[in-house]
C-alpha cells in the first residue's frame, strides 16, 4: 500500500515515549508552521497571526536569526487537499487565537465535509457559510476537497488542538484498506497477537482474523486497529500477553477478550468519527470534568482518536492525541499517511437510484427512522422496514427482502447480505448496500450477481450478537469504506422518499412532496405504512 505497507522491522521496538520539547512560529492565516527545537533548557514558544506583508517585514529578523542560532529545519508543508498543516511537533500542542465574532477565516474543504457540519464546527450557521461563499451551489452535498473557503467564525475558549494524528482515508477500511494484508503484517512481528485466539463471532478465530472481522463489520481499517493494539498493548511487539481480559482498559462483563474490547473501541471510534462528520459533537467533557471543543479545522479521524481516549489522566489523553502518541505508532508501522494522495470521499457526492427493499406493490411498516448502521452509537445509518405480518414478533416471513439496486452480492452469513452496487465484490469500494436480519433459508448466496428487485432473502431476527425484537430488515449504506447517514444531507431516497432524523434514534420520518411516513418502532399503524412502487 504504498507508504503505509512498510515500517518498523519484525523485530523493532515501537516507541510510544514521552514528547520531545519543542516550540513553534506559527502563521495561522497562511497555514505555516515553523519549528523552533528546544536551545538548553529554554523553551521558546510564540504564535504570530498578522498580514502576510507584516509578517514578513517584521518578522524575518528574528526567522534568521533563531535559525542560524538554533540550525532550525522549516517543516515542509504539502499544499494538497490530503495533507494538513498542522504535523508539528510540541510538548504544548498549538491552539487558535481568540478571533473576533464572524471574523472570516480561511479553510479548505476536506474529504466528506458537508455545510451542516461546518456550521457547527465554527460556531456559525449554514446561512452564514453560503453569505461568504456565494458560488456553493443550492443543492451542494459533499464539498469538493481543497475548495478554498471563507467561514465566519465564532470563538470558542474551550477549542482543543488543531494538530491531526492521522487522515481520514486510513481511518475508515475503504479503498486503501483493500490493498492490506493484516495476516502478512502480522506474522511480521513477534509480538503476542500473532499467536492468539479465542472464540469471537460463532467460531475459535486468530488474532488476525478478530482484527479483520472488527474492521469490517464497523468499518474501520485494521491499520488503526493494530495501531491501537501496538500503542496500548504492544500487541506487535511484544511477546508477552496481556494477563487481563480487559484487554483495552474497558471492564465490563459483557467485553471480556479481544475481539469484545475491539468491538468496543470500534463503536466510540465510530461515534467520534461520525460524530464530528455529521455534527452533533459540540463538546467532549474530559473525566476531570474539563469541556473540550474539538478545533474548527479538525478532522474526523481525529476527534475519533481524541474522544476514545477520553477516559484517560488529561497527560495520558494529551500524549496519546499529540505527535508521539498515535500519530507516531502509526507511522512507525507503517510510514506517513499525509503521504498518500487518495481522496475517498469526492465532492458533489450522490446516491445512486435506490427502490424499497421489498417488493413493488407490497406495504411495509417503517418501524426505524435512522439509527446505528452497525453498533450501539453513531453513525446513525441505518432505517428499518417490517413485512405486514407479525410486526413485533419473531416469526419466519412469506415475505421476500429484495435487491436495492443492480449489483453484486459481496457478502453472505449469518444474518447479513452486502450488496456491491460497482460489482467488483469488495465492500470496501463505491457504494453498497448492508443487508441485516435475513434469514438463512432462501438467502442469496455470496458472488451471485443480482438485478433490482431480485429476491436477498427473508427478514428474521436473525443475526449473530444482533438484538431483535421482531422480523424485520435493516438496512445501511456505504460510500468507499465510509457510512453514510441515513438522514441529513446524503439522506436515504427511496423512490423519492426521503429519510429524515428524530429526536433520537429509531425516530423519524420518510417525506415525499407533502406526504409522511413516521418510524413506529416495533409497531404497525397507518402512519408507518409504506408501499413499494407506488
Amino acid at each position: 500500500m504504498g507508504g503505509l505497507v512498510g515500517g518498523a522491522g519484525a523485530g523493532g521496538e515501537v516507541a510510544c515515549g514521552r514528547i520531545t520539547h519543542s516550540s513553534f512560529l506559527c502563521c495561522q492565516s497562511y497555514q505555516q508552521v515553523i519549528e523552533i527545537p528546544r536551545a538548553s533548557n529554554i523553551i521558546f514558544q510564540h504564535c504570530l497571526i498578522m498580514d502576510k506583508r507584516i509578517f514578513q517585514l517584521s518578522i524575518s529578523a528574528l526567522l534568521v536569526m533563531s535559525c542560524a542560532l538554533l540550525n532550525m529545519e522549516k517543516l515542509p508543508v504539502k499544499e494538497d487537499s490530503t495533507t494538513t498543516p498542522n504535523q508539528v511537533t510540541s510538548t504544548a500542542l498549538p491552539t487558535q487565537p481568540a478571533y473576533y465574532p464572524g471574523q472570516l477565516v480561511d479553510y479548505l474543504a476536506q474529504a466528506g465535509d458537508m455545510l451542516p457540519a461546518l456550521a457547527v464546527h465554527f460556531n456559525t450557521t449554514e446561512a452564514e457559510i453560503r453569505k461568504a461563499n456565494p458560488d456553493l451551489s443550492q443543492d451542494v452535498t459533499t464539498l469538493l476537497p481543497g475548495l478554498a473557503m471563507k467561514i465566519p467564525i465564532h470563538y470558542s475558549p474551550i477549542w482543543g488542538t488543531p494538530y491531526q494524528i492521522v487522515p481520514d482515508n486510513v481511518f475508515i477500511n475503504g479503498p486503501l484498506a483493500g490493498r492490506f494484508k493484516t495476516s502478512e503484517f502480522i506474522a511480521r512481528y513477534p509480538g503476542w497477537l500473532k499467536d492468539y485466539s479465542e472464540y469471537a463471532g460463532g467460531l475459535t478465530r486468530s488474532g488476525t482474523e478478530i482484527v479483520d472481522l472488527v474492521a469490517l463489520n464497523f468499518s474501520v481499517s485494521p491499520q488503526i486497529l493494530l495501531t491501537l493494539l501496538e500503542y496500548q498493548l504492544h500487541a506487535l511487539t511484544d511477546p508477552q500477553t496481556p494477563q487481563t481480559r480487559y484487554m483495552l482498559g474497558y471492564v465490563e462483563i459483557e467485553h471480556e477478550g479481544l475481539y469484545l474490547q475491539l468491538v468496543w473501541a470500534a463503536n466510540i471510534l465510530n461515534n467520534g468519527y461520525y460524530g464530528w462528520r455529521s455534527g452533533p459533537i459540540k463538546t467532549f467533557e474530559h473525566v476531570d470534568g474539563k469541556l473540550e471543543r474539538p478545533d474548527p479545522w479538525q478532522n474526523a479521524a481525529t476527534v475519533a482518536i481524541q474522544s476514545y481516549f477520553l477516559d484517560k489522566p488529561e497527560s495520558e489523553y494529551s500524549i496519546a492525541i499529540g505527535p508521539e502518541g498515535m500519530a507516531k505508532t502509526f507511522k512507525d508501522l507503517f510510514g506517513n499517511p499525509w503521504e498518500v494522495q487518495e481522496t475517498h470521499i469526492p465532492g458533489s457526492l450522490q446516491q445512486p437510484v435506490l427502490l424499497f427493499p421489498f417488493h413493488a406493490g407490497e406495504t411495509w411498516s417503517f418501524t426505524g427512522g435512522p439509527h446505528p448502521g452497525w453498533g450501539t452509537l453513531e453513525p446513525y445509518a441505518a432505517i428499518d422496514f417490517a413485512p405486514p405480518e407479525n410486526v413485533g414478533i419473531c416469526n419466519p416471513s412469506k415475505f421476500l427482502v429484495t435487491a436495492m439496486a443492480d449489483g453484486v452480492v459481496a457478502r453472505s452469513e449469518a444474518g447479513i447480505v452486502v450488496l456491491d452496487l460497482d460489482g467488483d465484490g469488495d465492500e470496501r469500494t463505491g457504494w453498497n448496500i448492508i443487508y441485516l436480519h435475513v434469514a438463512i433459508d432462501g438467502r442469496v448466496t455470496a458472488g451471485t450477481r443480482v438485478n433490482a428487485g431480485d429476491s436477498i432473502g427473508h427478514p428474521s431476527c436473525e443475526g449473530r450478537g444482533v438484538i431483535a425484537n421482531g422480523t424485520h430488515v435493516h438496512i445501511a449504506r456505504k460510500y468507499n469504506g465510509e457510512w453514510i447517514p441515513a438522514g441529513g444531507t446524503l439522506a436515504f431516497n427511496l423512490e423519492g422518499w426521503i429519510a429524515q432524523d428524530g429526536l433520537k434514534p429509531y425516530l423519524g420520518t420518510l417525506t415525499r412532496g407533502s406526504e409522511t411516513i413516521t418510524a413506529c418502532m416495533g409497531c404497525v399503524n397507518s402512519a408507518s405504512r409504506v408501499t413499494a412502487g407506488q
